[in-house]
């Protein structure tokens, strides 16, 4: 789902800040880079500040314009100050790593950064379904380009780490348990070997197989355990001399 997530950097003037922006990328897992209309193509510089994502860098995709750069996403969101002119709908960093992730399942989509001076243009941030503000200090707001990448691109990669966590919480909900009639099963295999050597009396077994049952309930085997239970259970009986 991660290569489904494109990072647009437009007009960038300064090669390192293509190869920070591949930097901070590949750490948090993303590798579609796209340069729209980049003054300079990437060079030594930008190979050098990339520090081991130059392959980032040397795939990404170079295009003239803006549309050319989304035209197959759902969702373009555009990095952008809040702005009084231009009223649009805004999200914070953590909502649009959200939005990203959850539609990227779905078909491919863009966080765009604009020029380091300028920013995107209006035209550029009317093209975008959203716009994202990174909320920093009103008395020192400079970002340059590529934290502004590592922030965002973090925000991605907590929400994507999340939707794992779901993922693999649902496939745990699809384990084969037992059922109670198996569990029965199980129980009264248990007791009868623990009878047969001698661990459990026949007059008395029902101390010790509460204990049991509380045992193997709190572990709750899956099916596939409870058979290698039984077939050790099985193993013991075989063993023992027949009475």
């Amino acid at each position: 789902m991660l290569d489904q997530i494109r990072i647009v950097l437009v007009n960038t003037s300064h090669t390192g800040n293509m190869g920070s922006a591949a930097r901070a990328m590949k750490t948090m897992g993303l590798t579609q880079l796209v340069l729209v209309d980049p003054q300079a193509l990437p060079d030594d510089d930008a190979i050098a500040l990339a520090a081991g994502a130059s392959d980032v860098l040397a795939n990404a995709r170079i295009v003239p314009t803006l549309d050319d750069a989304i035209a197959d996403c759902g969702l373009v969101i555009g990095t952008s100050a809040r702005s009084r002119t231009l009223s649009w709908p805004m999200l914070d960093p953590r909502e649009a790593g959200e939005k990203l992730v959850a539609e990227g399942v779905k078909h491919p989509v863009a966080l765009v950064f604009g020029r380091e001076r300028t920013g995107l243009t209006n035209d550029e941030l009317q093209k975008c379904h959203y716009h994202v503000a990174i909320p920093a200090n009103p008395e020192y707001s400079s970002l340059n380009l590529a934290m502004a990448v590592q922030t965002l691109c973090y925000e991605v990669r907590m929400h994507w780490l999340a939707t794992q966590e779901t993922d693999t919480a649902a496939e745990a909900e699809r384990v084969d348990y037992p059922s109670a009639q198996q569990l029965e099963g199980f129980y009264q295999h248990l007791e009868q070997t623990l009878q047969k050597t001698g661990f459990i009396a026949d007059d008395h077994p029902g101390h010790v197989m509460s204990k049991l049952r509380r045992l193997f309930n709190r572990a709750r085997p899956e099916v596939v355990e409870l058979n290698i239970l039984r077939g050790i259970l099985t193993s013991v009986q075989k063993a023992r001399p027949q009475d």
